[in-house]
């Protein structure tokens, strides 16, 4: 979604800001290697996330046989009950937590 890529557009601001940051102060040159696959962890989970989201709630009609169906169902309750569910989809949500810049 429009927002998904606002907020893993805003990610990657931070870290490239935190990486600068050391570059500058610290002479940290080597961090600048770390950008990429920083900032390409977090858009994988980004989109992990996505996916999952898709596939909990929305009802993808003939393209699910029963088995289907039965996992998706088993996932909402799971998911929508469970506080360890709930505290998953609230912490993707909102936002994962940053990586160390290191």
């Amino acid at each position: 979604t429009g927002a998904k890529g606002l907020n893993l557009a805003a990610s990657d601001v931070n870290y490239l800001y935190r990486i600068l940051v050391k570059v500058y102060r610290e002479g940290r040159t080597d961090l600048l290697q770390q950008y990429s696959p920083l900032a390409l962890r977090r858009v994988w989970k980004g989109e992990r996330f996505s996916w999952f989201m898709t596939q909990l709630l929305h009802d993808f009609g003939n393209h699910k046989d029963a088995w289907d169906q039965k996992m998706q169902e088993a996932d909402r309750e799971y998911f929508l009950t469970s506080p360890a569910g709930l505290v998953n989809i609230a912490e993707n949500y909102v936002g994962l937590p940053y990586e160390d810049v290191v």
